[in-house]
């Protein structure tokens, strides 16, 4: 037999391993919640404290957690540093979930993680009534594989929430809170100050917390705790901001004003005074985790400039095709539908734009497409693959009531929704073809189900 040929079997053998891996988490119910990290301590312990073998920063918030996370682990490899990041959920792997020097682990690394990993979770799972969840394994599996990279440095965001969430137990010592608004409030909490006391709980005691620009009764509740822990915070608006922000190629021109000084010429390929905000906070916090401050002096402009140059943030305003402009966008709250809408109304010149939403039910559908609607010509709602989705017809139902039964379409499956919607799009034969677009939103399982159809393979 040909060596390409034994390649090509062992390539086959280690992906149909990796299948039965991914199927076992999935076994442990993807959206199953249980808030008790007493197994996951348990396992880590078992695994010999795979967390403590190297610093992390932790970041919650509402929204930006991912894009922010994945700046801050640019700007430090940047700096020179070994990244693990660990963000959640992932558009089409599970190994994306964790990714080492900025490139999600292989298959073949995950698996050879997993082994190590699950006859120990599956002796502790017996020692329990109920067994770990699906993100309290990928969890465990990230906190492993960056130990045993090494990395300098572990990039982790929170799943839902922060003091109850698996990640809490690490004893991070930069702590990030992105904005807080409502959301998940079925486990966080009615209001925004209850979310904000869920949320700050990640910052342990001594730590410095970089925090963006709250609502006054979210910033109470962190600065009271913070106090009682004994933190440090930075406050966007404060300490830190975006000073200056203009339109460029691909994305925005900033001028960021740092812990330690002003960054002038940094450009950020990514679309949205949203990002630009994030970027802020990303860079208080390699800021605050180096040693930059007032009275240290700031980092070094050139490698700011890398390191934000090179950040990307998959399914944030993603464009992804063109001729028609397809943009593929996770917002999927009213704050995040918020930004997304301002983003386009100031960085994008479409004659017509059409959106294909799908949602999940539980959330604030209206808030969504009250903000939506404005920036639309027309909507095609249809269903993503999420157990969670809200039904095409029940949403139509909801469209209806901000656009109107004559702007609104219903679409059995996602495929059918795009075609429709690009159909819906080049209907106006008054609109030139570039000037035409299409924008998946609503839920990050619809933009994980569009980039399945659209994003080509390298």
């Amino acid at each position: 037999m040909a060596l390409n040929d034994v390649n090509a079997l062992g390539g086959r053998a280690r992906h149909a391993r990796f299948q039965e891996v991914d199927a076992e988490l999935l076994a442990r119910g993807f959206t199953r919640m249980v808030f008790d990290r007493m197994k996951l301590r348990e396992l880590l312990d078992a695994l010999g404290n795979p967390e403590k073998a190297y610093r992390a920063v932790h970041l919650t918030g509402t929204n930006g957690k991912t894009s922010t996370a994945r700046m801050v682990e640019s700007l430090l490899r940047a700096h020179g540093l070994r990244t693990g990041r660990y963000t959640s959920p992932h558009l089409e792997s599970v190994t994306e979930r964790i990714s080492i020097d900025g490139e999600p682990v292989t298959e073949e690394k995950f698996v050879e993680v997993y082994d190590e990993v699950a006859p120990l979770a599956k002796l502790i799972d017996s020692r329990h009534d109920e067994s770990m969840t699906y993100f309290d394994m990928t969890t465990a599996l990230s906190l492993a594989a960056f130990a045993d990279a090494p990395v300098d440095v572990a990039v982790v965001e929170v799943g839902l929430g922060g003091a109850s969430d698996s990640t809490n137990v690490l004893d991070a010592g930069v702590c990030v809170i992105t904005p807080i608004s409502l959301d998940h409030t079925e486990w966080l909490g009615d209001t925004v100050a209850d979310i904000a006391w869920e949320k700050v709980a990640i910052v342990q005691d001594g730590a410095t917390l970089v925090c963006a620009q709250q609502p006054e009764e979210a910033m109470e509740a962190i600065l009271e705790h913070c106090a009682e822990v004994g933190a440090t915070v930075a406050r966007e608006g404060h300490e830190f901001g975006v000073l200056q922000r203009g339109l460029a190629v691909g994305g925005q021109l900033l001028q960021l004003q740092g812990l330690g000084g002003v960054y002038d010429e940094v450009y950020l390929p990514l679309h949205g005074a949203h990002q630009a905000q994030n970027a802020a906070v990303a860079l208080a916090t390699v800021e605050a985790f180096l040693g930059a401050g007032k009275d240290k002096g700031a980092l070094d402009p050139e490698v700011v400039r890398e390191g934000f140059a090179q950040a990307t943030s998959p399914g944030r305003l993603e464009k992804v095709r063109t001729a028609p402009t397809i943009l593929l966008d996770a917002a999927h709250n009213p704050a995040g539908m918020a930004a997304t809408a301002t983003a386009i109304r100031e960085e994008f010149d479409f004659g017509r734009l059409v959106a294909v939403f799908a949602v999940l039910a539980d959330k604030d559908v209206g808030g969504m497409l009250e903000h939506l609607e404005p920036v639309c010509d027309a909507i095609v709602v249809t269903v993503n693959s999420s157990e969670r989705a809200m039904p095409a017809d029940r949403l139509a139902t909801l469209a209806e009531e901000y656009f109107g039964d004559q702007r609104v379409s219903v679409a059995p499956t996602l495929a059918d929704a795009i075609e429709l919607a690009i159909a819906e799009a080049e209907s106006d034969e008054g609109v030139s073809l570039g000037a035409i677009g299409l924008l998946v939103t609503g839920s990050v399982m619809t933009v994980a189900d569009a980039r399945k159809l659209l994003v080509r393979k390298k």
